[in-house]
């Protein structure tokens, strides 16, 4: 079994390995484009010795004479520095792998005709480095090209499995990481030197331990995931900044329906709102059980049926409206399943089990129940056959009771009272004092606010 499979397997690693690793710190890079030419540089700035690997003839060459292919700012300085001294550009794939403790992989993995990854090239890489292994020393393989959430535990560690089934590399002798990449095109260099986070998704512990005393001497936070959480992270940045970006078009397309507006001017003036000018984005870029309140339900219909009405039908708002709408329903569903579990466990029928809703307002720190996602999570809730509601919020309860007096549940005193009534709990609203609710006990709390 290729080290990595088992979730956690911890393995130590030997003074051998110690020793290797703090003489050599040797590292393989496949694939000298934009990421792995910065990944090789990078790491040889760091004191590693590292091999780039190339298919591509014409680019070694380039690189040899000292020249970068590409433009990107501080590239050729740093490779003029390293070329031939920590950074070898080469065509020993045996020699590279036999002195490395690291292969990264930073080829491409293009998309076909229905939107997948491309795994050709990343496979063939793996090929040439299973082929070139004559020895038993531990090595980490770490992908860097983007993958989709899944491909480490779904296609490359049985792909790995598979071919080494009959050779003679040992499974416990490799690692399997993947460690994506945040580079800007014409921003490399500093993304790479000076990040914000590095993001190693590793499901074991030898691997976890020689990726984070590679990266140690840069400084910079890392954050250790597993396979598949590392894989999603990076689709979470790209697809954040696609959709960003795309919502904009869609506005400007809207303004010019309209008419009359002064569409640069008004994004300008959009960028000066404190609450995503030179702040964090946190509360905005965040799970929950959908947004209420007065203001965003009512203003992305309003906007919506007009820019309609004026014969621009804007997709990507039209699907905000929906998600919303079907977000309640999802959260109930997941609640549910939890409280089927729960009273099967304890030979109940599902309708005598109790959910305790905490939080009844659309948001902390606030008293208002309109259009409040805890109101639709009840309805879905009791359309599931879960009657049995009891529901709890430091300060909204009046204002809940009054405003939908037909709601049909319970309310409890406290947080406490809400925990010993139920046989599970979902938190709903994201109050702070909710943090506290798993120390109450052993029943199951089901955080639907993705704050614990």
């Amino acid at each position: 079994m290729v080290t990595g499979i088992k979730e956690g397997m911890a393995v130590g690693i030997s003074q051998n390995e110690k020793g290797r690793q703090e003489t050599g710190r040797t590292v393989t890079v496949f694939g000298l484009g934009f990421v792995g030419l910065t990944t090789a540089l990078g790491f040889a700035e760091t004191g590693c010795k590292v091999f780039g690997v190339d298919v591509d003839a014409e680019r070694k060459g380039v690189l040899r004479s000292e020249n970068v292919p590409f433009h990107e700012p501080h590239m050729e300085e740093v490779l003029k520095k390293h070329l031939n001294t920590n950074f070898f550009v080469t065509d020993d794939i045996a020699q590279a792998v036999a002195e490395s403790v690291y292969i990264f992989y930073c080829v491409g993995t293009p998309y076909g005709t229905d939107g997948s990854a491309d795994l050709t090239y990343l496979f063939s890489a793996i090929d040439s480095t299973l082929e070139a292994i004559r020895d038993d020393n531990f090595r980490v393989l770490v992908t860097k090209s983007t993958i989709p959430p899944s491909t480490t535990a779904e296609k490359i560690l049985p792909y790995i499995k598979g071919k080494i089934k009959d050779t003679a590399v040992k499974a416990e002798s490799l690692g399997v990481a993947n460690n994506p990449e945040f580079l800007r095109e014409g921003r490399c260099w500093e993304d790479f030197m000076e990040a914000d986070r590095i993001v190693l998704g590793v499901n074991d512990e030898k691997s976890k331990a020689l990726l984070k005393e590679l990266y140690r001497p840069m400084g910079i936070p890392i954050k250790c995931v597993s396979h598949s959480t590392g894989e999603f992270i990076k689709y979470l940045s790209n697809t954040l900044l696609a959709t960003l970006i795309s919502y904009s078009n869609e506005m400007a397309q809207a303004a010019d329906t309209f008419g009359g507006i002064e569409t640069a001017e008004a994004f300008r003036i959009l960028h000066m709102d404190k609450r995503w000018d030179g702040c964090s984005m946190a509360s905005y870029v965040y799970p929950g059980c959908g947004y209420g309140g007065y203001c965003l339900p009512k203003d992305t219909r309003a906007f919506y049926a007009q820019a309609a009405e004026k014969g621009f039908d804007a997709q990507i708002l039209k699907q905000v409206i929906r998600t919303n709408a079907e977000r309640p329903a999802r959260i109930a569903e997941k609640i549910a399943a939890n409280l089927k579990h729960t009273v099967q466990a304890e030979h109940k029928k599902t309708d005598a089990g109790t959910v305790g809703i905490l939080g009844l307002s659309f948001k902390p720190g606030s008293d208002d129940v309109r259009d409040t996602p805890a109101l639709k999570v009840i309805q879905a809730l009791k359309r599931l056959g879960c009657t049995n509601i009891i529901g709890y919020d430091p300060i909204a309860m009046e204002e809940f009771r009054r405003r939908y007096p037909d709601a049909g549940i319970l309310y409890a005193g406290s947080m406490q009272e809400a925990y010993e009534q139920s046989d599970v709990v979902a938190i709903v609203t994201a109050w702070e004092e909710f943090r506290k609710a798993p120390g109450l006990g052993e029943k199951a709390v089901i955080d639907c606010r993705y704050m614990l």
